[in-house]
């Protein structure tokens, strides 16, 4: 996915971009850049991989060259960014954060004359964050400009614009990420991340509402372009993405998931389920406080039955080789024998995608002498995969768990019907749960339910993306 942070301030403003930049590197692991403008030296620019090496490592050697008052900085999953735009709209830095659907479409129709060009990326795709740059230099104003490449687009568009004056901020024109301000005495800064700038001393100042325009400067903010009124923010958010001090829409992520563990928890004592189990454990680290919650709810003692040794591979998915990537996640579990000999035991995951390293997780506690291991997605089963933040993003479907099963056990047919198979009162649904708990060696399986996960996150669900589930938009 991605994530960024900006600054405009009275005073230097280098560390606060660093660390803030930094405090946004588990939203992803491809790249990191940083762009800091000085009235003396113009605008300085750094952009690193980070897929080996986290992002605070590789930069810290840059932070002696940077300096300036104002600057704008990025996780980005997909393209190098920030980047630095000259156009008829003046000289200013680009960050961006979505994903454009339609970009060859869009390149076709706009710029096939001999007068465009892009620079093509490795894989010879168009950096969407030139495109949108692109687009919003066919209007005569940057903000004119955002609104007209956040329409042109298919998917989503979140972004920070950094020139002489100020940073602009624009939400998606359907939420679909947060985009907050947060103020000290010396300036302000915009973030993803509220704990991040809680940290540099910066308190809450405002949140943008979906397709809202904000242009932030050293002595305050102001609204160039209003909210709209329709919004779809992404619940992976408080499922998965977000930090556990975050707060979304005035939601708490910790909170949110100890709730929908709870939820989880209900809904299994109903229906008699996995009521003698000896631990609840969560499959670290995200699926951890929905355990927690649904240990609370029915009373079962929590337990740690393995734990990952972080220290040299913090994330799983970082190694750039699968081979090497499959033996890190072996690698980093550790077992307690202590509380898995013999014991029946009920984990909760924050999401079951592709289930690979589930299987494997599955086949390491039984080895490691567990009597029953039942499972728990703390989500619906993901139907679809992800168009507008790639999440869940895959060549084909047929990749996701869920969808492969329903393709297994009805083929084109069972397409027809994926709402009932992510039902688990249905009897397809209940034929999918028993062939994935057939296949992986699960004493028992369960998927949060889509009304479930709303309740949880509590905000009126006509305002949540629920894409990946029920391919609603």
């Amino acid at each position: 996915m991605g994530g960024f942070f900006g600054v405009v301030s009275k005073q230097d403003c280098v560390l606060d971009i660093f660390f803030g930049v930094d405090y946004h590197s588990h939203l992803g692991t491809r790249r990191g850049g940083m762009i800091l403008y000085d009235q003396e030296r113009g605008f300085q620019r750094q952009i690193h991989s980070i897929e080996n090496t986290p992002f605070r490592t590789k930069f810290e050697k840059d932070l002696p060259d940077f300096s300036g008052c104002s600057g704008i900085g990025c996780i980005s999953d997909t393209d190098p960014q920030p980047l630095l735009v000259r156009s008829h709209l003046g000289l200013y830095a680009l960050t961006t954060v979505g994903i454009i659907n339609n970009a060859e479409e869009l390149v076709s129709r706009y710029f096939s004359d001999h007068g465009h060009q892009f620079m093509a990326m490795s894989s010879g795709k168009v950096n969407s964050t030139e495109l949108a740059a692109a687009l919003i230099n066919q209007k005569d104003d940057l903000v004119s400009g955002i609104l007209h490449a956040q329409e042109l687009i298919d998917g989503s568009l979140t972004l920070l614009v950094l020139t002489k004056d100020g940073i602009i901020a624009a939400r998606d024109r359907l939420g679909r990420l947060p985009v907050l301000i947060g103020q000290n005495e010396d300036g302000c800064c915009v973030s993803f991340e509220s704990f991040a700038y809680h940290k540099l001393g910066y308190e809450d100042a405002y949140e943008l509402g979906p397709r809202e325009i904000v242009k932030v400067t050293e002595e305050g903010f102001e609204t160039l372009s209003p909210a709209g009124k329709e919004m779809k923010i992404c619940s992976f958010l408080w499922t998965y993405y977000g930090y556990p001090n975050s707060n979304y829409e005035g939601v708490n992520v910790e909170v949110m998931r100890y709730r929908n563990g709870a939820i989880m928890a209900q809904d299994d004592q109903k229906r008699g389920l996995a009521s003698d189990v000896d631990y609840i454990a969560g499959v670290p680290d995200s699926g951890v406080p929905h355990a927690i919650g649904y240990a609370n709810e029915c009373g079962k003692p929590f337990a740690r039955p393995f734990v990952k040794y972080t220290p040299t591979w913090p994330r799983s998915f970082m190694p750039a080789n699968q081979k090497v990537r499959n033996q890190v996640a072996k690698m980093k579990q550790i077992p307690v024998p202590e509380l898995i000999e013999g014991k029946k035991l009920l984990f909760v995951d924050d999401s079951i995608v592709r289930g690979t390293q589930l299987r494997e997780t599955v086949e390491f506690l039984y080895e490691s002498g567990a009597k029953e291991v039942h499972m728990r997605s703390a989500c619906p089963p993901i139907m679809y995969g992800c168009k507008y933040l790639n999440f869940s993003s895959s060549n084909s479907e047929m990749e996701l768990l869920a969808r492969r099963i329903v393709q297994e056990l009805e083929g084109d047919e069972g397409q027809k019907h994926l709402e009932e198979y992510a039902d688990a009162n249905t009897e397809r649904g209940q034929c999918m749960l028993k062939t994935i708990c057939e296949k992986f060696g699960f004493s028992s399986l369960g998927y949060q339910s889509l009304d479930g996960l709303l309740e949880a996150i509590g905000l009126d669900r006509d305002k949540v993306c629920t894409y990946c589930w029920n391919g609603k938009e």
